[in-house]
């Protein structure tokens, strides 16, 4: 809530509000799953957890031999191609609508941004969940 003359009668600029000194958005979780709910999202955040800075054509190769589940070399041209369009147009941007990236357009650079933390921290501990369940399902297959 932005603070008017009427509230307490000081006006003053300490107590003025601006873009500026309002903290940054937090992310409610609805908006943390929506930014991981696409496979290749969830990818760059987790290539973002290992390195802070990447570029396009960097995330491209590496979503792409992931998904093919071949080496970064034996990625065609066209497939890198197709997913970096498709980060480019529709992944990036959302991600940087929720501030969980900066992307620069004019370099192609993709850097982690103020909401990178809490949709990292989602993520580490979804697949903390997935671990422990296939652990516990491995135990169980074991104990048969």
């Amino acid at each position: 809530m932005v603070d008017s003359p009427a509230d307490d009668g000081d006006s003053g600029p300490e107590h003025a509000s601006t873009d500026r000194e309002r903290p940054p958005a937090v992310l409610e979780l609805p908006q943390v799953y929506d930014a991981l709910c696409h496979p290749r999202r969830r990818y760059v955040c987790h290539l973002l957890s290992e390195d802070d800075r990447w570029s396009v054509a960097e995330l491209a190769e590496r979503i792409a031999a992931w998904e093919a589940d071949v080496p970064g070399d034996a990625v065609t041209e066209h497939r890198r191609e197709r997913v970096a369009v498709s980060l480019y147009h529709s992944h990036l941007p959302k991600l940087a609508a929720d501030d969980v990236v900066d992307f620069d357009d004019a370099t192609g650079t993709v850097t982690a941004a103020g909401n990178a933390d809490p949709v990292l921290a989602a993520l580490d501990g979804i697949a903390a969940r997935l671990d422990d369940a296939r652990t516990d399902r491995s135990d169980a297959d074991e104990g048969e």
